[in-house]
């Protein structure tokens, strides 16, 4: 939906209706005090991610007042310090080189909805047709994102629904490349702030890093989507991880504990392992993605922009599949402490992206055979408050067609508290039984 449109829309979706104000544009409340240039180069991490759009969707139980104009007066006013998020993309020649931010002003998508339901209705939905329907009406997109984003689309794009309790869900989307989820969770943060009544953000945001590396040109990968993934819901219970914690403990008393992220890793990887029943020699590729600004990197305090590095393990089938779930952890454990010590002895790549680029690029036609796992669990989304106390659930959408097996794990959900909560595209359709009856064993 883009911001100019002026048609206000109606959606019935499982008897429940949506009904969306015409989009307005929120710019900056006033002008930005800008230092240098009004262009901000795009580093090595966020190369790549200008024509990807993520989704977060914050439920809160407990109403506001005027919580729609309320939430986007605190916007117009928190894009005067992040005012980058309020410019456009500019795009670079045909090898993708001199992408930059330009910091124009002009503004970010706003929708003002509203439900005739609880909101308990839209918490507990499954991943259902009919549920994802609904949970689609509660953010808005941009329909060429598919085609990639272009100089006419706003880098953020914020719905407020208010439902009949009161309760209200926050949706915003935003251009990838302006931020990763920690950073965007921090901006938010601020709004929460100026709409708490703080004269400014408590961080100083910082977007540009010159510390970061430089971006070289990126790896290019043609990848078809995966037509036939199920997008599947659940809980990995605290007993489950727990035991896993304590097993691995016994195991490895030197090594520092497991975490949950670890724990609900090593279960996902060896249940569609087996659920996919190759050959013991097949590649089972597993991938992560890790907030690495607590490394010796050098990134400013308050840098909001991307700031993650992939770390990819490979694996036979064989291995997965008929190991101890504890050693599998110990495989993801050790692989986040090398990026640590990469970093500190410096021996990171110029472009933290390019060297597993090459890989993927290598393992292109074993898109199914790759499971990429994000965590949520500390970015932070569930410590925004915009007056009424932190959300009551944080999840987030996911692509319709992503080009490999996908999962976020760790999503706050105070109704699930005991235990993991996991959202995820991992498995095609011929194998959804033969996972579900796997993960049974730990929940």
């Amino acid at each position: 939906m883009h911001p100019n449109q002026s048609i206000n829309t109606t959606h019935r979706t499982m008897s429940v209706l949506v009904r969306k104000l015409s989009p307005c544009v929120v710019r900056p409340s006033e002008p930005a005090s800008m230092s240098g240039s009004t262009t901000i180069e795009l580093s090595s991490f966020d190369k790549g991610l200008e024509k990807i759009q993520a989704t977060a969707l914050l439920m809160f139980e407990h109403p506001i007042h005027e919580v729609a104009n309320t939430i986007k007066g605190a916007l117009s006013r928190a894009l005067v310090h992040y005012y980058p998020i309020a410019g456009r993309i500019v795009a670079g020649d045909d090898d993708g080189n001199g992408v930059h931010i330009q910091c124009n002003g002009e503004g970010v998508a706003f929708v003002s909805a509203s439900a005739d339901c609880a909101l308990k209705e839209a918490m507990f939905l499954d991943r259902s047709h009919g549920a994802r329907m609904l949970l689609d009406d509660l953010a808005i997109f941009c329909p060429a994102a598919g085609k990639g984003l272009g100089p006419a689309d706003p880098l953020l794009m914020m719905q407020v629904t208010e439902f009949s309790c009161g309760g209200f869900v926050l949706g915003v989307t935003w251009n990838h490349a302006i931020a990763d989820g920690a950073g965007m969770a921090q901006f938010l943060q601020a709004v929460g702030e100026l709409a708490n009544g703080l004269p400014s953000p408590s961080i100083v945001p910082v977007r540009w890093d010159d510390s970061l590396p430089r971006p070289p040109a990126s790896p290019k990968m043609n990848l078809k989507p995966l037509d036939d993934l199920r997008w599947l819901e659940f809980t990995i219970p605290s007993r489950s991880i727990n035991q896993i914690k304590a097993e691995f403990k016994e195991r490895f008393p030197d090594s520092q504990p497991c975490t949950k992220f670890e724990a609900a890793s090593g279960v996902l990887w060896q249940c569609r392992t087996r659920a996919m029943v190759c050959s013991p020699e097949t590649p089972a590729f597993f991938m992560f993605l890790a907030n690495v600004r607590n490394h010796v990197l050098g990134a400013k305090k308050g840098y909001y922009g991307n700031c993650t590095k992939a770390e990819l393990i490979m694996a036979t089938s064989g291995a997965v599949a008929d190991g101890d779930i504890v050693d599998l952890v110990k495989m993801i454990k050790d692989s986040k402490e090398k990026i640590g010590e990469q970093f500190r002895k410096k021996e990171i790549s110029n472009d933290p992206q390019q060297e597993v680029g090459d890989q993927m690029q290598q393992l292109a036609q074993l898109q199914y055979n790759m499971l990429i796992v994000t965590s949520w669990g500390n970015l932070a989304f569930d410590e925004i408050d915009f007056g009424s106390g932190r959300p009551a659930r944080v999840t987030t959408l996911g692509e319709d067609k992503p080009s490999f097996p996908v999962c976020a794990v760790c999503l706050p959900w105070k109704a699930k508290h005991d235990g993991v909560n996991v959202l995820s595209a991992i498995v095609k359709e011929e194998h959804v039984d033969g996972f579900l009856g796997e993960l049974a064993r730990f929940t």
